[in-house]
């Protein structure tokens, strides 16, 4: 899809009465989705186990610092 029927597509969901904020910000999420899913897509992702024991690690344990 180009940049253009993206935002074409975009138009199209919003409500007629949308504000220009709201046209930004459904821009910025597809925005992310697409960057997020080129990440994942080249691999560069970290896997949920490795996160999960990051997190258990700063918040359960407390910080190593």
């Amino acid at each position: 899809m180009t940049t253009k029927e993206t935002v074409l597509a975009v138009l199209e969901r919003l409500p007629d009465d949308c504000t220009i904020e709201d046209v930004q910000y459904q821009l910025y999420v597809t925005q992310a989705i697409a960057v997020g899913q080129a990440d994942a897509d080249a691999g560069r992702v970290v896997p949920h186990e490795l996160v999960e024991a990051e997190l258990r690690r700063k918040w359960l344990v407390g910080s190593d610092k």
